[in-house]
């Protein structure tokens, strides 16, 4: 149930253009690929990894995004407006076990064109907590929503 490293954080703003082009800018990221989530979302690289998700935030986020990723702020600003931190895994099923015995509620996720089997939880002060695993370990376990 290892976990290998920090993955990517999510940004949600309310412009996305303007944080997309500063991360461009100031930092020299890159924009790149990313799955269809049915919500707007913008991956920044570094090199050929995503390392950073910016999407809408607020209090109009579309009934997409609240389906797939929930929301627990609906900030612009401040830190409330990292929406989740995500690890990459490997032991999905010790992991949910592990999640079980601690009493800890979680959902699943799978992003088919990815290759991504996802967990997301709440840690003690309502930080979401997005835990992605290869799809090839989810075998026979059910996704309660696919991207």
């Amino acid at each position: 149930m290892p976990v290998h490293h920090l993955e990517h954080f999510l940004i949600q703003t309310g412009d996305m253009t303007a944080t997309r082009d500063w991360y461009v800018r100031v930092l020299g990221l890159r924009v790149g690929e990313h799955p269809d989530f049915k919500f707007p979302v913008c991956w920044m690289y570094i090199g050929d990894t995503d390392v950073i998700h910016i999407t809408e935030g607020g209090k109009n986020v579309s009934d997409n995004r609240k389906r797939y990723l929930g929301q627990q702020s609906d900030a612009l600003a401040g830190t409330g407006v990292i929406d989740h931190v995500a690890f990459r895994c490997s032991g999905l099923e010790e992991m949910m076990e592990r999640l079980k015995a601690a009493q800890v509620p979680f959902s699943r996720r799978q992003v088919d064109d990815q290759g991504l089997f996802q967990l997301f939880l709440l840690d003690p002060n309502g930080i979401k907590v997005e835990l992605n695993f290869a799809a090839a370990e989810a075998a026979g376990i059910s996704a309660e929503l696919m991207a």
